[in-house]
């Protein structure tokens, strides 16, 4: 399926969407052709089919799920600092992890205090372009929340019970660049999701339109 619908014949008094910051669910994006990009974002169009907050100790995140057109789900959030970066995420298991990494230098990422070093052993298919040769470890045991809600238009509860969010701690490793990374997800019940991260500048999204 396409996701254009009347894309010419803009009704110029509709919603507009300019920045990323602004995405609702529904909205689209249209990324640039650059061979910069990994090739399952390359020239790709999503559409944003959730939204989610990530809640640290001084600051709450906004992330945007995005689904392709082969239902590719990838995750986006902004990095913001001097600058604002683009950061894709994407979602891989156990077995790429395998391919990927000594799985007992891996393992290092959980002890204190949190200086893993990693060296690629080689790229799996859905890894071609998301990853570096090496990667230093950058956060330990960084406690958050995740609420499966838009904390720019609902309030996050800041109380345990059926409304809070669901508390996990956060690992990250970068690359020399700080351009590609990955983050490890540890939830209360020992559930671990490991994500491939890669930082790219805002204008690599091309075009953007309002959901229907």
């Amino acid at each position: 399926m396409s996701f254009f619908k009347k894309i010419f014949n803009k009704d110029e008094t509709a919603r507009q969407v300019n920045q990323a910051k602004d995405l609702l669910k529904g909205d689209i994006i249209v990324l640039t052709d650059s061979f910069a990009l990994p090739e399952n974002l390359r020239n790709q169009q999503f559409q944003v089919s959730e939204i989610n907050s990530y809640e640290y100790e001084n600051q709450v995140d906004t992330e945007w799920v995005l689904t392709g057109n082969d239902d590719t789900e990838l995750y986006l959030t902004l990095d913001i600092d001097d600058k604002t970066y683009l950061k894709f995420s994407l979602k891989i298991q156990h077995d790429n992890v395998e391919t990927l990494f000594d799985l007992d230098e891996f393992s290092t990422i959980f002890e204190e205090p949190g200086q893993a070093f990693l060296t690629r052993k080689t790229d799996s298919h859905l890894s071609q372009g998301w990853t570096s040769e090496q990667y230093q470890q950058s956060q330990f045991s960084t406690v958050g929340y995740f609420h499966r809600k838009d904390h720019r238009s609902e309030s996050l509860s800041a109380y345990e019970g059926k409304d809070a969010g669901e508390q996990f701690e956060l690992y990250q490793l970068l690359d020399k660049d700080q351009s590609r990374g990955i983050e490890l997800e540890v939830w209360q019940d020992g559930d671990t999701d490991v994500f491939l991260t890669i930082y790219r500048p805002t204008t690599d999204i091309i075009d953007m339109f309002p959901g229907s």
